[in-house]
């Protein structure tokens, strides 16, 4: 497997350039241990080498940045963004979604298949370069680049454009380091009588500014950030999950996860209670820091 192009992401925290030259950690991680990783990686101390190695896993195992990328639709976590979507899309419950790919940058699609084998392991993009060998199978697999010149990362424009195309009832996920975006798209929502499902993903690194734009979002995902967990989790309907605790903020958002959650094939606890989020201490994530 051999990266093509040059592409930035984030990974615990931890922002991370990867080129032809190799993977280098511009950063150091936020996150000093996630439950979620360790089960991926087997990593129970993560540091910048950690971060590096990890990443190469993602490259020689499934062809992250590379030419080889591979396209696996097979569920990965239980409550992901891509696994949901997926779900809606092929229940018919949303008609398109708008997600983003490494080496092809916001993508389109109505295949629920397309969606989850993007999103499987995916991170947070910062920003991409175009590989034509990847934006080609998602073309083939029933699937819109939005720019297959640059690979640009816009969720706002890929929204425009699925409305645009005809596409009635939207889901698109929004990084949490983009989160302005959520508010524009709420925005463009109402001036065009939209029906679009917001889903806030990677947000370890949003600070206080970024509070007020995702709690606009529909469902949220709270990674290992304490400003979400505190600020966005006592706003929520519904909880998904304790380690890395996935919240449903609008009737919209719960009736879609309550959907999803009658096809789950593990068994489940439901229970009442007054104040959210629900919290047990020794199966989240650590941060390296408590500021966030």
């Amino acid at each position: 497997m051999r990266v093509k192009g040059e592409h930035e992401i984030y990974c615990c925290g931890a922002r991370v350039r990867i080129s032809e030259k190799g993977v280098e950690v511009l950063s150091e991680p936020l996150v000093g241990y996630c439950p979620l990783h360790e089960a991926l990686y087997g990593t129970k101390k993560i540091d910048a080498q950690e971060v590096r190695k990890s990443v190469e896993k993602k490259i020689a195992g499934f062809g992250f940045c590379c030419a080889n990328r591979l396209f696996n639709a097979e569920p990965l976590v239980a409550y992901g963004a891509s696994e949901m979507m997926q779900f809606w899309l092929e229940k018919g419950l949303i008609d398109c979604a708008v997600v983003v790919c490494e080496g092809a940058g916001t993508v389109l699609t109505f295949k629920g298949s397309l969606v989850q084998a993007i999103g499987a392991r995916l991170t947070g993009i910062v920003r991409t370069s175009p590989i034509p060998e990847i934006i080609t199978r998602i073309r083939k697999e029933g699937g819109r680049v939005l720019d297959e010149k640059t690979a640009a990362i816009d969720q706002v424009a890929g929204v425009k454009k699925a409305l645009y195309l005809g596409f009635k009832r939207v889901a698109v996920s929004v990084a949490g380091f983009k989160a302005e975006a959520i508010s524009e798209i709420r925005s463009l929502e109402a001036k065009e009588g939209a029906d679009v499902l917001i889903f806030s993903v990677c947000n370890t690194c949003i600070d206080e500014s970024s509070v007020e734009h995702i709690a606009k979002a529909d469902i949220a995902c709270a990674s290992a950030s304490k400003i979400l967990r505190n600020e966005i989790g006592k706003k929520a309907l519904l909880q998904l999950g304790v380690a890395i605790p996935v919240f449903a903020l609008t009737e919209k958002g719960k009736r879609l996860v309550l959907v999803y959650l009658e096809a789950f094939k593990d068994k489940l606890v439901i229970f009442r209670t007054e104040k959210l989020p629900y919290h047990v201490e020794d199966r989240s994530p650590k941060l390296k820091t408590e500021k966030r």
